[in-house]
């Protein structure tokens, strides 16, 4: 409900109320009728280092909508009934999954389900408020199977590639059989989890909301977030080397609690990589602004002093 201010020019819809306990209840239930694809989810989260940030996408992006909620209170609340199809949509996607065991449609079916909420309680205009936040819903549904495999063995192969070539560079004889790097102290196998598709998937969503704190160029949000893939993947590469370095030294550094440092010290360092990319391209259109202030006046500017 809205009352209405009339002046001479202008007639201003004022809210009295925006629905938050109404919202609320409506997520419990949400939350309540998918809480087996929601459990199961979060139980992957806390045993598959690969989707370790889950736990931090959800929280993340409920406080970016509740950043907006002052935007959200002075939007008129139009339901969008059509949101009830994606209510049901969400539903059936949920039930197709369950009964194929495909956890991936269970998943994204929650998040059809949230969209469709959304709409029949505030319209088309509240769910376009949320579109970021909603955005980053996604990169907490692990990856299906199907679309994983055809990604991580590429990103294996390209790793093991560099870190033969580098090690062979620098004096440390290897012997590479696809993903396979053998040494003289031991045999270094480049398995899935160190493809780089953990650091790929962590750091393009740390690169998103990296983008939306502190960079407002929509077009600079996109290049930071296309610029995480080299980086992610050059960065693994790096970590694949530096292990056949380190089993040279001491085969126990290339496995177990340093192994799994080593992983956090490289994904560190390219976050700070996307970081300095970021403070890089400032400077650089910095410098160019400044290099066309500074420039000869222009011949056809009228205010260009003459002599």
């Amino acid at each position: 409900m809205a009352t209405a201010v009339n002046s001479p020019d202008t007639r201003v819809e004022i809210p009295r109320h925006f629905p938050w306990p109404a919202v609320a209840w409506f997520l419990v239930l949400l939350i309540a009728v998918y809480f087996p694809i929601l459990k199961s989810l979060v139980l992957q989260w806390s045993t598959d280092e690969d989707v370790g940030h889950g736990f931090l996408v959800p929280l993340v992006a409920g406080y970016i909508a509740w950043q907006r909620r002052d935007t959200l209170a002075a939007l008129p609340l139009k339901p969008a009934w059509w949101g009830l199809a994606l209510l049901a949509w969400g539903g059936l996607q949920a039930w197709v999954g369950m009964l194929g065991a495909e956890l991936f449609l269970q998943r994204s079916a929650v998040l059809i389900s949230l969209v469709g909420l959304l709409l029949v309680l505030g319209g088309t205009a509240f769910v376009r408020a949320l579109t970021f936040p909603l955005l980053l819903l996604p990169f907490m549904i692990p990856i299906p199977a199907v679309i994983y495999n055809q990604i991580t063995f590429p990103l294996q192969l390209f790793a093991s590639r560099v870190a033969e070539f580098v090690l062979g560079l620098i004096g440390i004889p290897v012997l590479r059989d696809g993903n396979i790097l053998e040494l003289a102290s031991q045999k270094l196998s480049v398995a899935e989890a160190c493809s780089g598709i953990r650091s790929l998937l962590s750091l393009t969503f740390l690169a998103l909301v990296y983008g939306y704190f502190f960079e407002k160029r929509v077009w600079m949000r996109w290049v930071l977030f296309a610029a995480t893939i080299p980086i992610a993947i050059i960065a693994n590469a790096g970590r694949v080397t530096i292990t056949g370095i380190l089993s040279e030294i001491d085969t126990s550094l290339a496995g177990g609690f340093f192994h799994s440092l080593e992983g956090w010290i490289i994904f560190l360092i390219a976050l700070t990589m996307l970081v300095g990319f970021h403070a890089g391209l400032k400077l650089v259109g910095k410098i160019r602004r400044e290099v066309r202030a500074s420039g000869p006046p222009d011949d056809d500017d009228p205010e260009a002093d003459h002599v």
